[in-house]
């Protein structure tokens, strides 16, 4: 019996972006969770749509105008995830730019993070 493919269990948006990834040569898990807290303050388990373990990073592709990212992300940052949001479904020539230019910004702010640490200890 063939085992089945972790892509027939994505959506076509999910897929898009794994391929992408696949082709930048990042390692990445599907639907990784995470225990974060709610806005309630309540105990939750939520599982990102992937997580790059090299980069600590999660991706969360949006496929619907109908959800509340905004929610979302304003809980991922309360609970001190970098997620990254991928709207394929707003235009679907930009996310790749969009994907690249929050890696950029996360990596930045992380690098002067780490630099202010190391010069508290000079």
């Amino acid at each position: 019996m063939q085992k089945e493919s972790i892509y027939s269990q994505m959506t076509k948006s999910e897929q898009k972006v794994a391929q992408f990834l696949k082709e930048l040569g990042i390692f990445w898990s599907y639907e990784k969770p995470v225990y974060i807290w709610d806005e309630n303050n309540r105990s939750r388990v939520w599982s990102p749509d992937f997580y790059l373990a090299n980069l600590g990073i999660y991706i969360e592709v949006c496929g619907s105008e109908n959800f509340d990212y905004d929610n979302r992300k304003t809980i991922y940052n309360k609970n001190g995830f970098d997620v990254i949001f991928l709207h394929l479904y707003k235009d679907k020539n930009r996310w790749k730019r969009h994907f690249m230019n929050y890696l950029k910004l996360i990596t930045r702010f992380r690098n002067e993070r780490f630099s202010n640490i190391i010069g508290k200890m000079n």
